[in-house]
């Protein structure tokens, strides 16, 4: 077994913590939670014990849709193995990575941990591929496009419309794990007003999501960490979903080969760059390993062709046709159709604010667009059963047992 690489903080860096912890003289560049902004400032008002970021995260962990994460995919939609990542396990790895680095830099946990469990709550069954789908039949029908980050933004701030923070709701819009940058340097947001115009430039050019950055250092963090997360997460999945024999097919990347190390080495380097710096930064050669790792990932793992040709072939036309019958069903008023008595009907009798606009008066498109979101993979597949039963598309797993030979 090749021996493993696991980096260390350099001694200036590690003295430098250990002697402003003793000193308390640590740099505070962390977001202040007494400062944080809500819609509604009167309500939701921290105390001595619960503070604006710790309200956040109660909120995110009781919202309707929190426990949807468990079966919703990560990367690997057609395995019946719970040893393989799902949503709900990546959050949490997020939340964990970004915490780490986090204490180190003495940000505010809260707001990383609020921003870590909220950020993909708005994700589509079946993963980036099912984001895809909905997006095109989306933009097709009015010219709109669907993210998976903006709809994080809606579940929280428009569906349910929980008076979040502001610091919280741009964490999640903005943390994009599919582009990386060198540099994660914040830019402020004071106002509401700023914060609603970006989430609409959002949804009429798809470009945009690109352009968006935090505007605090924990969004910064969390958005690096959801790369941390999943970069040797996948490949140790795949491994167990048997698409690769083991991380030597990868080659040997510069910041680590397993997942353990790919994370050890990458915080360690976070650290060590951004320790008392306005900025997140990764220095050039663990930027570049960390671009190489990801685009490997891509060729070897996401794109290949028995997973795209899978999804194009069964989840696609999946959600197209779910999305048109469910749209015919909510503008004819059919009552009786999953999407009164799933939906809306769960939407208005949860949590639904009693001053807010009733959910009933949402644009047809966006209502259908809510619901199917909202789905989680096996429930997506059944409701297309219901409606579609003499329908040749059907989704083949495999199986626990499929490599081995009847005992009977």
């Amino acid at each position: 077994m090749k021996s493993r690489n696991y980096e260390r903080l350099s001694p200036e860096i590690a003295e430098r913590i250990r002697y402003d912890k003793e000193h308390n003289c640590r740099p505070n560049l962390g977001a202040v939670s007494a400062n944080a902004k809500r819609r509604i400032m009167n309500e939701d008002v921290e105390n001595e014990w619960r503070s604006a970021y710790i309200r956040d995260v109660d909120k995110i962990m009781h919202s309707p849709y929190y426990n949807r994460y468990t079966d919703k995919t990560q990367v690997f939609s057609f395995y019946k193995n719970d040893d393989i990542t799902r949503r709900a396990l990546h959050v949490q790895l997020v939340s964990r990575i970004a915490r780490t680095i986090g204490s180190a830099l003495n940000l505010n946990l809260n707001l990383i941990e609020a921003i870590a469990l909220g950020h993909d709550i708005g994700h589509t069954p079946f993963g980036h591929a099912g984001e895809r789908f909905l997006s095109e039949v989306y933009h097709a029908e009015t010219g709109r496009y669907f993210n998976h980050n903006v709809h994080s933004l809606r579940v929280l701030d428009g569906i349910f419309p929980l008076n979040m923070t502001l610091d919280t709701l741009n964490g999640i819009i903005t943390h994009n794990g599919e582009f990386e940058m060198h540099e994660y340097r914040p830019e402020p947001m004071d106002s509401f007003d700023e914060f609603d115009k970006m989430v609409e430039s959002c949804y009429v050019d798809e470009k945009n999501i690109l352009k968006i950055v935090p505007s605090t250092l924990e969004g910064c963090v969390v958005r690096v960490c959801d790369i941390i997360a999943y970069l040797g997460k996948d490949r140790q999945d795949a491994i167990r979903a048997n698409l690769i024999e083991s991380h030597n097919e990868l080659g040997d990347g510069s910041i680590g080969t397993v997942n353990q190390e790919i994370i050890n080495n990458l915080m360690v380097n976070i650290i060590e760059n951004s320790y008392g710096k306005p900025y997140i930064m990764l220095d050039n050669e663990h930027y570049m390993g960390l671009k190489h790792a990801k685009r490997v990932n891509y060729e070897q793992i996401y794109h290949r062709d028995n997973l795209t040709n899978m999804l194009d072939n069964t989840v696609k036309p999946m959600i197209q046709r779910l999305y048109m019958k469910l749209l015919s069903d909510l503008k004819e008023g059919k009552k009786s159709s999953p999407i009164f008595e799933h939906h809306i009907d769960f939407v208005t009798t949860n949590y639904y604010a009693p001053t807010a606009k009733p959910y009933l008066e949402t644009e047809p498109n966006q209502i259908v667009v809510d619901y199917i979101a909202s789905m989680t993979d096996d429930y997506c597949a059944e409701l297309y059963k219901f409606l579609f039963p003499k329908s040749s598309i059907d989704i083949e797993y495999h199986g626990y047992f499929e490599t081995l030979d009847p005992i009977y």
